[in-house]
């Protein structure tokens, strides 16, 4: 996502995990305003205790104004992996587990227009906010993603 949103050129690879350090992009606005988005590597169960490379990461990331957390629309357990990062984020932070959200799927391009309809409508609980769906490979919900960035960094 972030070399699609700004000049980064992070890693990109056919596989999970590919990110290994932060990758920092600026992104602009319609209205020529920027910002500073920082891809992380993944957070996995257990990192706040150290495990992945989750916690040596987890520092950077109390700094932010925002949490985009990307889940793949792939997954067998979304819910459950949302679930699963936020208690890491919890357990990590209590300042990291009161920031803004924005829960966005990914990889959209690889799920059939109805079954994407469908993940739209459902609820994931403990998360009261947009869902978006992306995807970076075809740009798709791209503009609607930095809308809603946007207007929850102008709130």
């Amino acid at each position: 996502l972030i070399s699609v949103i700004s000049d980064a050129k992070p890693k990109i690879a056919d596989y999970p995990f590919t990110t290994l350090e932060p990758n920092l992009g600026i992104v602009r606005y319609k209205d020529f305003r920027s910002i500073t988005v920082a891809d992380i590597p993944g957070i996995i169960e257990g990192a706040h205790i150290g495990k992945g490379l989750g916690l040596k990461f987890l520092r950077h990331i109390e700094r932010t104004k925002i949490l985009l957390i990307m889940i793949d629309i792939t997954s067998e357990d979304y819910a459950g992996d949302y679930k699963t990062l936020l208690a890491e984020l919890n357990q990590y932070s209590k300042v990291l587990s009161k920031k803004k959200k924005i829960l966005c799927f990914t990889k959209a391009d690889l799920i059939e227009k109805s079954e994407l309809t469908k993940i739209k409508k459902k609820k994931i609980r403990g998360y009261d906010g947009p869902i978006l769906i992306i995807s970076s490979a075809i740009k798709s919900g791209i503009p609607e993603l930095l809308d809603e960035l946007w207007n929850q960094l102008s709130d």
